[in-house]
């Protein structure tokens, strides 16, 4: 979830990361790893964003991982060979403090090649930084602040200030699942107003995945291993439609119940 909802956050509020880590309001659209290779490499937090003549790479990151710098200078090749007339700027985004040497590597050596990216530890940023536009604010929590609970205060009072009722829930969503990482749940529900976090994207798909979390243990206990093709056909119903099934299958006794339900509740 939390690679999630970096990947909305870059990609939704893409000028406000541009401004941030580039240093002007470049507008940036998405760029799928797939135009740079038939096999993408597996990033759990990857965002391209492109520009006429740059491109910006973020790889969030909640644990260190021996192969960020390796897939920092594959990245770059692949996107040089793509478009090798445009700049590119690459950032390696740690989400959570760590003693972990891995997190001040910032460069990919091996024998005489050398490629360099840059590294942001959010616990050793500003916190004011990320007051600056709303796409930041959720990551002000985990900015360096001795009161966290009180940055998410204020937090919750600039999401408060945001005119956009569908911004202002999205925001609000994010930063909830974001100040999970350093803060009590009960606090955070406390600070931060559920019924603004409702209608966003992020708190549906929150509630999305709780959904097909509970109608999957239960459809294991009652017929068992689900094989493949009706699970890729449950993953694609809606939470509507997730309810409904997880009502029903309290009557099932076979696989052969739950294909006859996905061939009547399926459009």
């Amino acid at each position: 979830m939390f690679d999630n909802v970096c990947r909305f956050l870059a990609e939704s509020f893409s000028a406000d990361f541009a401004t941030w880590l580039i240093g002007e309001p470049v507008a940036l659209t998405e760029l799928s790893s797939s135009e740079l290779s038939l096999e993408p490499i597996r990033a759990d937090a990857l965002i391209l964003l492109q520009s006429d003549d740059i491109v910006l790479h973020i790889e969030f990151q909640t644990e260190p991982k021996a192969v960020i710098p390796f897939r920092m200078t594959d990245y770059r090749l692949r996107v040089y060979r793509r478009f090798p007339r445009k700049r590119m700027v690459q950032y390696v985004i740690y989400l959570q403090p760590t003693t972990s040497e891995l997190v001040q590597q910032t460069a990919f050596v091996l024998e005489s090649t050398r490629h360099e990216f840059r590294v942001i530890r959010l616990w050793e940023q500003p916190s004011d930084v990320f007051f600056s536009t709303p796409g930041l604010l959720p990551f002000a929590t985990l900015s360096q602040t001795d009161d966290k609970a009180r940055t998410l205060q204020q937090v919750a009072d600039a999401i408060e200030g945001i005119n956009d009722n569908r911004i202002q829930s999205n925001i609000a969503a994010s930063t909830a699942v974001l100040a999970g990482l350093v803060l009590d749940k009960e606090l955070i529900r406390r600070l931060l107003r559920s019924d603004t976090m409702r209608e966003s994207v992020i708190y549906q798909d929150i509630q999305q995945e709780r959904a097909l979390s509970i109608v999957m243990r239960l459809l294991r206990r009652k017929v068992g291993t689900v094989p493949p093709a009706q699970l890729l056909k449950i993953q694609a119903l809606d939470s509507t439609q997730l309810d409904n099934l997880a009502e029903a299958l309290l009557d099932f006794n076979s696989l052969a119940d739950l294909e006859a339900w996905l061939a009547q509740n399926q459009g």
